[in-house]
């Protein structure tokens, strides 16, 4: 039995994961794909509020519709220009319509 109890502090040590100090050179097929996939809902977002926004009659909901979709844009725009940093190629998000 304390042997078991021995190897519990171990088992916890590796389990912990290391903070990874720099990004790796290489960025994962399965990275990539799932960057793609958050800059698809960001972007589907950005899009769908602006549309909620333009259909709205109440100037409060109308304006709240609006920050979401700044929101969604502009984290679709973080996402770009960190890919962009890497690859040299930034397109910005343009009009929403």
């Amino acid at each position: 039995m304390q042997q078991q109890n021995m190897n519990m502090p171990n088992m916890n040590m590796q389990n912990q994961q290391a903070t990874m100090q720099q990004p790796p050179g290489v960025v994962s097929t399965k990275d990539a794909l799932y960057l793609t996939d958050m800059m698809s809902w960001n972007l589907l977002s950005a899009k769908k509020a602006h549309f909620f926004a333009s259909q709205c009659q109440d100037p409060e909901i109308k304006s709240e519709a609006e920050k979401v979709c700044q929101m969604h844009a502009r984290h679709y725009q973080q996402l770009l220009g960190h890919l962009g940093m890497h690859s040299g190629q930034q397109q910005p998000l343009n009009n929403m319509q």
